[in-house]
């Protein structure tokens, strides 16, 4: 395993993950489906079972037997960054924080696939339903253990983080089970975080074509990239953004840990660029349907609660993280760290503007925008399964299935 994950050329691995996700991303969606469960699958068990380890250990099930407990909390939980004081650990807190929206992106792709799934207005409310207790369980818990397992003060993580080393070597997980005098499990959990990123690839591959073909259907991008397969993969939006994902081959070189960064930064405005602007559509609809007297929970099969507040809420915060995401590079002034911070603020701005004096479109009144376009077809599409008994055959099949089966099943 060591070999494996440290003696084969970085750019191996990346022509590997590229080509097995171009693949993965040709066929068609039930076997795109079936792959991302199972290496989704094994990020939740990874997940999963450093959760229990961090537990296990802190207890004293460890070959030290040391019961160690929240000792690594000693020293504090929140650290001064950029400033001191209590400003320093808001900004430790900020910077965090936006390292975090880099890290929960695919919360939109359930809309991104919508058009490709069975049973859209039963599947689609579920797994929403079901992210933000994801997020809770496997991104808070898992940072309250990874937090409680190793030191953050820690002289090898410190050291790892200012040397720029990469891969297990700056993994706190690792590190912090080293300590413990654990062996064996840093080379398992290396290759499962390998895995974890090559389901990332796979996922994001998917929802990069298909906002591409978003884009063409609207005339946002070239026509060709319409063409679709017989199963309905839009064949060129794969190619293109395939070919466009060789671009990390820069992360081979011997200069990786800062490309890295250099991707983290311009993935993390987009990301947030996104997400801000679903929510002011969301805003737009919202007002559409009061203006034109739509009673929201009866219009769609499930309504977000405690709306518009929580949407307008998340739209500030996205608002300040964009504009304040790179505060770290003013000073000293960073000419690479600004542009990777702004770049995707600058290309939105123009990109907005451009379109809306070039092609003279204007704001629609939420009196008179429309909100059945569309719903006809969706409406006849879904009948195979609405009309067709499709959840109490659901029902059926998971009675059948013993009790882990049954909440396996119904995590996804």
């Amino acid at each position: 395993m060591q070999y494996w994950t440290t003696s084969v050329n970085p750019a191996v691995w990346v022509a590997m993950a590229l080509v097995v996700c171009s693949l993965l991303n040709f066929v068609a969606v039930k076997y795109y489906g079936e792959s991302e469960f199972i290496m989704a699958s094994t990020k939740i068990l990874l997940l999963i079972g450093l959760v229990l380890l961090t537990f296990i250990t802190m207890v004293g099930g460890n070959p030290k037997h040391d019961a160690y407990g929240f000792r690594n909390w000693t020293d504090g939980v929140m650290f001064e960054y950029y400033t001191d004081g209590t400003t320093g650990r808001f900004l430790g807190f900020f910077s965090v924080m936006v390292y975090a929206a880099f890290s929960v992106a695919g919360p939109d792709l359930p809309a991104l696939a919508a058009g490709e799934i069975q049973n859209p207005r039963y599947t689609i409310p579920r797994v929403v339903k079901m992210t933000f207790w994801r997020i809770v369980g496997f991104y808070v818990v898992g940072v309250l253990a990874v937090g409680i397992i190793c030191n953050p003060n820690d002289p090898r993580l410190m050291s790892a983080i200012d040397s720029g080393a990469a891969g297990s070597a700056a993994s706190p997980w690792v590190i912090g089970i080293q300590n413990l005098g654990i062996t064996g499990l840093p080379d398992l959990i290396n290759f499962l975080i390998l895995l974890s990123g090559w389901s990332c690839g796979n996922a994001y591959l998917y929802s990069s074509s298909r906002t591409l073909y978003s884009l063409a259907r609207d005339g946002q991008a070239p026509k060709f990239l319409l063409k679709c397969t017989a199963s309905g993969i839009p064949v060129y939006c794969v190619l293109t953004v395939s070919l466009l994902s060789c671009i990390t081959f820069l992360v081979a070189g011997s200069s990786s840990v800062t490309v890295f960064y250099w991707f983290v930064d311009l993935t993390t405005i987009a990301f947030v660029l996104t997400y801000t602007g679903m929510l002011v559509v969301f805003i737009g609809w919202y007002r559409a349907l009061k203006a034109q007297g739509i009673d929201r929970k009866s219009f769609v099969p499930w309504a977000s609660p405690f709306q518009p507040y929580f949407a307008s809420f998340a739209i500030g915060i996205g608002t300040l993280t964009a504009i304040f995401n790179g505060f770290s590079v003013f000073k000293p002034f960073s000419v690479q760290g600004f542009v990777t911070s702004y770049f995707g603020l600058a290309f939105w701005a123009v990109m907005f503007v451009f379109w809306k004096v070039y092609h003279r479109t204007k704001f629609v009144d939420p009196a008179h925008a429309d909100l059945y376009s569309g719903k006809a077809e969706v409406d006849e599409e879904c009948k195979e399964w609405e009309d067709g008994g499709w959840e109490e055959r659901r029902k059926a099949e998971l009675a059948q299935m013993n009790f882990v089966r049954r909440c396996w099943e119904r995590m996804w």
